[in-house]
């Protein structure tokens, strides 16, 4: 008990130090929504790393696909550092910083809003990130109630208390740079945590050898006689693995949280190192904790059972670590801390900036000056890590199958509604401001149909998408094809203004000869 609590201690306060030393990037909206668009590219990629990855990774969906799919589950870490970083800075990184510095936007409803030119997306796109982020918030603090009620024999709502006021600490104190530091720094415990719980799991199974035998003697229920399922190539549900992939991977591009990073990156050399650290970090954290969860079933006659025989996901991890020594435990509780604040973080600066930024200073009477804007920021992050707190708590006593269904549906919802317009409005200057509503529409609708098809107990299209994490990916990929569709038979922006802002993109600049080689070829 005591090397948990120094560790615990030791933790606490580094986040709250870096808070209030980074109190001078933060004296104006633009320092501390976006650290001054001057973030490095090792903060920027540990930054985007770890909002990407949290409690509800390491302990939940690690669990529950791993359980459901055996090792085959390590497919989703490796398409999220692929997919959801690798391609996302390739792809997304250069543009949304040049465009957005071009709008002058500091968060996506106002890219939106200046991109498209309409002040209705924008007040849209707001309430969206509003009313689908604080459910998403509420289950960051899922994974920490079984670790802490093993490891300490603490009530869940302290601990959702206690991680909620640290954080609210040092996001208030020191903004976007104190986020920054602070996930850096959660990134190391993370890396160097996932690779000795992993040597930990495996060594108290006999090793990998040994493991991967005993995995391979469980049969699959859903199909008896295949032989080996858990340790095979894509699993015993290849399909629905596909679709676990696809969410989590392509659906970061059209979250809002994560697309703020690359708003703040420095220069082109950040976003060139960026890329490289933010796909390594992804495929260790990500494809370990997945990893490990496909080890789960060697504890099945442990872990804890619902009343219906369906197994408590959120008990796998908790138990595979619980035999472990003291002083792994204690990484472990670290680690978990560590991605969840990194998230929690992450995710109440994005919605209390999204919130003053683009709803309450549009629709104020009067002007605000810096100081109102930067309390009212302040203001909403308590706000907001109050009320994901309260709805954290009150699912976990009341069991609400409400607030559990729309956890479930945000990140579909999120990204179904905003990863289309966002990525074709980056690229293509042909997109109408009817086809971004459109994405908006169809996102949201194809989530609230699916969580109204569950209450209801009837298929949603089929069983397949009856999943919502199925229909997460349906909604995704229907905005994809929906945006470029719409735009060819609605009205066009004005060429003049689309052409000023895709200005940013083919404007020169001149750059060192060790950064391009010049042709030297003999012209004639």
């Amino acid at each position: 008990m005591l090397i948990k609590i120094s560790f615990l201690l030791v933790f606490f306060a580094v986040m709250i130090t870096v808070g209030f030393m980074c109190r001078k990037s933060s004296t104006d909206v633009h320092g501390f929504v976006l650290g001054g668009r001057s973030v490095g590219p090792w903060l920027t990629a540990f930054a985007y790393g770890t909002s990407y990855f949290s409690a509800v990774i390491f302990i939940g969906y690690a669990g529950q696909f791993g359980w459901k799919y055996g090792i085959a589950s390590t497919w989703i870490g490796i398409g999220n550092a692929l997919i959801g970083s690798l391609l996302a800075w390739v792809i997304l990184g250069r543009r949304t910083r040049l465009m957005t510095q071009k709008l002058e936007s500091r968060t996506m409803p106002e890219f939106f809003g200046q991109r498209f030119d309409s002040r209705a997306l924008k007040l849209t796109a707001s309430a969206i990130v509003f009313i689908f982020l604080i459910p998403y918030t509420a289950s960051l603090y899922n994974g920490l109630s079984r670790l802490f009620e093993s490891a300490f024999g603490i009530d869940y709502a302290w601990c959702v208390l206690i991680m909620s006021i640290l954080t609210g600490i040092y996001v208030i104190a020191g903004g976007y740079m104190a986020t920054a530091v602070n996930d850096f720094i959660q990134g190391i415990v993370m890396l160097f945590g996932i690779v000795a719980v992993i040597a930990a799991v495996l060594n108290a199974n006999g090793g990998f050898t040994e493991a991967v035998a005993a995995l391979s003697k469980i049969e699959a229920e859903t199909n008896p006689g295949l032989s080996g399922a858990f340790v095979s190539f894509l699993g015993p549900k290849p399909l629905e693995l596909f679709g676990v992939v696809l969410l989590t991977s392509l659906g970061t591009w059209g979250l809002p949280q994560m697309v703020g990073k690359f708003y703040a990156i420095k220069n082109e050399d950040a976003i060139a190192k960026g890329t490289i650290i933010s796909t390594f970090f992804a495929i260790v954290v990500a494809g370990g904790c997945y990893f490990l969860g496909g080890f789960g079933r060697l504890y099945g006659d442990s872990i804890t059972y619902g009343a219906n025989g369906a197994p408590v996901y959120d008990s796998i991890v908790p138990q595979m670590l619980s035999g472990l020594p003291d002083v792994i435990v204690a990484i472990v509780i670290i680690l978990v801390l560590s991605a969840s604040m990194s998230t929690l973080s992450s995710l109440v600066l994005t919605s209390s900036s999204t919130l003053t930024l683009d709803m309450i200073v549009p629709l104020a009477k009067k002007s605000m000056d810096e100081k109102k804007k930067m309390l009212c920021i302040r203001v909403l992050i308590v706000f907001f890590i109050v009320i994901s707190a309260a709805i954290a708590i009150l699912q976990a006593k009341s069991q609400v199958t409400f607030i559990a269904q729309l956890m479930g549906i945000s990140w579909g919802a999120l990204a179904g509604a905003f990863l289309a317009p966002f990525l074709w409005g980056l690229y293509s200057k042909k997109i109408t401001k009817s086809a971004v509503w459109a994405s908006f529409v169809t996102g949201v609708g194809i989530m609230l149909a699916n969580m109204a098809c569950t209450f209801a107990g009837v298929p949603f299209i089929s069983a397949y998408f009856s999943s919502p994490i199925n229909a997460g990916v349906l909604s995704m990929v229907t905005g994809l094809i929906v945006v470029p569709v719409v735009s060819l038979f609605t009205k066009k922006m004005d060429s003049k203004m689309v052409d000023d802002m895709f200005e940013c993109y083919d404007r020169t600049i001149t750059v060192r000869a060790s950064t391009s080689l010049e042709d030297t070829r003999d012209k004639k």
